[in-house]
């Protein structure tokens, strides 16, 4: 029984058979979005149109667009979080090895400052 357990969670939900929603960053955030986008571009059309081959059209663009609007946007948004948390990791990582060295930048400040009177 716990077999059929993970053999379901590892599997995950496949959309067109081969976008895995469940384990893809951002992809079932943009399939929503996409959706929302459809029915509000193709309703609108027919809502003021009343012509429905073109509005399932509308609604089909609305959908593309929307989806990979969210996509690129979420992805995006992706990259620039990783490119933080990376660079975050380096000035730590740096930290760590240089505190109480010379080469620590909080003593270089009160190393390079001349003596004086007190």
């Amino acid at each position: 029984m716990t077999e059929d357990g993970e053999e379901t969670k590892a599997k995950g939900f496949k959309l067109l058979g081969f976008l895995d929603v469940q384990n893809t960053p951002c992809a079932r955030d943009a399939i929503l979005h996409g959706a929302g986008g459809s029915l509000a571009a193709g309703l609108l059309h027919f809502l003021a149109t009343s012509r429905v081959r073109r509005s399932f059209d509308v609604g089909f663009a609305g959908f593309m667009l929307t989806t990979l609007g969210s996509w690129f946007y979420c992805r995006g948004n992706n990259v620039r979080l990783r490119i933080q948390q990376r660079m975050i990791q380096d000035g730590i990582k740096n930290k760590v090895v240089y505190e109480g060295t010379a080469l620590d930048p909080a003593n270089r400040s009160q190393a390079e400052k001349p003596p004086g009177p007190s």
